[in-house]
């Protein structure tokens, strides 16, 4: 029974993912921002122990694109159980997810980056007799795919990334990579360097890897906004995706559940005796690392960009879902309360790895179910 039911969660996560990327990667290279749900009811699908309460109506959420490809499968399975709710996210990026929590436009957010002191100052605005809290909901690696004819494996490390995307590397058999891969025939053809165009939490989490991992290479503060000169930009996670799909001798950084329909992805050396691969696996094993620095309930995490241990990928995020931890408001509360209760229970947070991401440590994810408990 128990392999049936994994069997069972498999593909209805990997189909959710194939109908997003569908969705995704013909929009014209950015996220779908057109208003519609996120996920349909599927009456086939198991309703697993999901507790609806009183949720019902439409629940509106908007941010991170990196997590968009799990939210759609958990809608898939929370409308399934709660069919009196719509739940539409908008996968517009960090940045515009922040905004459109702080402006009240939504009842969530989604962030690959913690809100900063100024932000949790608006959301005070919006929060009656509260503020805005992160909680760590979805882990995963940053992959760096790459477009490269006649090279399937790529060997890059943090110096070497650094000068690629500050455009200081601009050919594919520079001697800097040929040295990292010696085995491999590096072709003559001009390095593409993708970057998101957006304000984007994945952005500000790749470059605090190069701040952290090449501070000689990479000498600019990071941030959500993308800050180095050069390159080519496209709009959300699908778009930088699209971009190494369309383009010969391309490179981006993307969440892993991106990194498809051909994408090969860079090993990363780091400190540790082999290269490592970007695998949920591996990025659990880093993000084991990360300590929980926020406040109160407040739960947001600092990560270890630069891990020793064996198999711990360096490039990671955690994706938080940011709400109001008092002050909800009254119509939305009991639906955003019900679905994130789900998502971040046993069941929600089993389906990550199958979609690619990483479930959080339950260290971790034990502290936010009790905080979600405590909504009001």
């Amino acid at each position: 029974m128990k392999l049936q039911r994994k069997n069972r969660l498999r593909a209805l996560s990997l189909g959710a993912v194939a109908v997003t990327g569908v969705l995704t990667l013909t929009a014209c290279g950015s996220d779908d921002t057109s208003g519609g749900a996120s996920g349909t009811s599927d009456s086939s699908a198991p309703a697993s122990k999901i507790d609806c309460g009183d949720a019902k109506g439409q629940l509106l959420a908007d941010g991170s694109s990196a997590q968009k490809n799990a939210i759609d499968a958990w809608v898939k399975q929370y409308q399934t159980a709660c069919k009196d709710v719509v739940i539409n996210y908008k996968g517009s990026g960090s940045g515009a997810g922040i905004t459109a929590f702080t402006q009240g436009q939504v009842a969530f957010a989604g962030s690959d980056s913690a809100l900063k002191p100024e932000e949790v100052t608006a959301s005070k605005e919006v929060c009656t007799d509260g503020q805005g809290i992160d909680l760590p909901m979805v882990g995963g690696p940053i992959a760096v795919g790459y477009n490269v004819p006649g090279v399937d494996n790529l060997v890059l490390d943090a110096k070497t990334l650094a000068l690629i995307f500050d455009s200081k590397i601009s050919n594919w058999n520079d001697a800097a990579i040929k040295a990292l891969n010696p085995d491999a025939e590096l072709p003559d053809l001009k390095i593409q360097a993708f970057h998101r165009s957006d304000e984007s939490g994945t952005t500000d989490n790749f470059t605090k890897y190069l701040i952290a991992a090449a501070p000689d290479q990479w000498k600019y503060e990071g941030g959500k906004a993308w800050q180095a000169k050069g390159g080519q930009s496209a709009q959300g996670s699908s778009g930088v995706a699209q971009g190494v799909t369309d383009t010969k001798g391309a490179i981006s950084y993307m969440e892993l559940s991106y990194a498809k329909d051909g994408i090969s992805t860079v090993d990363v050396k780091t400190d540790a005796a082999e290269p490592v691969k970007a695998t949920v696996e591996n990025a659990t094993k880093a993000i084991s690392e990360a300590k929980v620095v926020g406040t109160g309930k407040d739960l947001a995490l600092e990560l270890n960009y630069k891990p020793t241990a064996e198999g711990a990928y360096p490039i990671t995020l955690v994706t938080y879902e940011i709400v109001c931890d008092k002050g909800n408001k009254a119509d939305t509360l009991p639906a955003t309360k019900s679905f994130l209760t789900y998502i971040a229970s046993e069941d929600g947070q089993a389906l990550l790895s199958e979609a690619g991401y990483a479930p959080m440590p339950p260290e971790i994810i034990t502290k936010v179910r009790t905080t979600i408990s405590e909504l009001s």
